[in-house]
């Protein structure tokens, strides 16, 4: 069985957009295609309103089996946790990531503020991207213009990725595995405010149709 993960995370500059299509193409090829990740990044006409756009991230989101949440930065991107947090509110394994060795928080355990750690049907990928980066460097010489030419330093962010994406995988069967805490007499309930809480645009009743029909899929599948 094959399934969506939603691809939350920061897509503002060049670096992003290709870090997370990279990642992903990565989890996919590595899952055996077992896990498909949908990339906002795809999603998203720049020509609309902001409010469509945060509707659209929001209801796919919330369409997913799970969710890969980017963790990094001193500050957690707030998109990012709002996304998280949705997923949290619909009983949506997901998986917390976080490459940056930089420290961050007010806790002793996680980098990063508390009031996002600590929900159920969540596991933690913590790595070093940096660490990880000058070990697939270290075996590597030459002058610096015999290393840009052999793409030395882009064959090492390659083998980074590689290592992130079996650690998701991982972190991902094991989350997707765990029972749901959302209890099925009240799943309706929640869904149908979830359909309400954000305010989201068009009509009321395709809302709350489109979020029931979401629940119904992940019964359907086993994930509720």
């Amino acid at each position: 069985m094959s399934y969506s993960i939603y691809f939350a995370g920061e897509l503002f500059s060049a670096k992003h957009l290709y870090g997370n299509a990279l990642l992903a193409e990565n989890v996919f090829q590595k899952s055996n295609g077992r896990y498909i990740s949908v990339l906002p990044q795809n999603l998203e006409q720049r020509e609309t309103t902001a409010q469509a756009i945060r509707d659209q991230d929001i209801k796919t989101c919330l369409a997913c089996d799970a969710g890969i949440f980017h963790y990094d930065g001193t500050e957690l991107d707030s998109g990012t946790v709002v996304e998280f947090l949705f997923a949290k509110f619909a009983d949506i394994p997901a998986v917390l990531l976080r490459t940056d060795f930089r420290r961050g928080g007010d806790q002793g355990g996680d980098p990063w503020n508390l009031m996002t750690s600590f929900f159920p049907r969540t596991d933690v990928v913590m790595l070093d991207a940096m660490s990880l980066y000058k070990e697939a460097l270290a075996g590597v010489s030459g002058s610096v213009s015999e290393l840009l030419s052999a793409k030395a330093a882009s064959a090492a962010a390659d083998g980074v990725h590689e290592t992130v994406a079996d650690r998701i995988i991982t972190a991902l069967d094991r989350v997707i595995a765990l029972p749901p805490i959302l209890a099925r007499d009240k799943a309706a309930a929640i869904y149908e405010w979830l359909s309400v809480l954000p305010a989201l645009g068009g009509s009321q009743a395709e809302n709350t149709r489109y979020m029931l029909n979401q629940l119904q899929a992940k019964i359907e599948r086993g994930l509720l």
